[in-house]
């Protein structure tokens, strides 16, 4: 399978992934578009130095050959079935109660010395 196969493959799956089996709809919203050219930027700014650098590099053959940025169009593909999977899921679990509210964790030891030593401070002003 080729790179461009795979990458097409990948966008169907995530909006059959949105539209038909999560049901979030999330490509048919505004919002989504609006708020995906920010993610394209950020994309195409770390594709363009891995590419640009040779870090990461494309068998030729395997690829259509148009390029943005130094990166394979076929990158793009990839990035968006990504986020748009990543976000539906999000938006499905929301839904269904997992942590509907943002819930603080306890934090690490630093946190909890501060937290310790002001409650010894308050204490000792008493």
């Amino acid at each position: 399978m080729s790179y461009t196969l795979a990458a097409i493959c990948g966008v169907v799956a995530a909006v059959l992934l949105d539209l038909v089996v999560l049901r979030t709809r999330l490509v048919l919203r505004a919002v989504f578009w609006a708020t995906y050219p920010i993610i394209v930027g950020f994309q195409l700014l770390s594709n363009g130095i891995l590419t640009g650098r040779d870090i990461v590099r494309y068998d030729p053959a395997a690829i259509i050959g148009l390029r943005i940025a130094y990166a394979p169009v076929e990158d793009l593909l990839f990035g968006f079935a990504l986020v748009l999977c990543t976000l539906s899921v999000w938006v499905w679990l929301g839904r269904r109660g997992v942590q509907r509210t943002p819930v603080a964790g306890t934090g690490d030891w630093l946190l909890a010395w501060l937290r310790h030593r002001q409650r010894r401070r308050s204490s000792d002003h008493r």
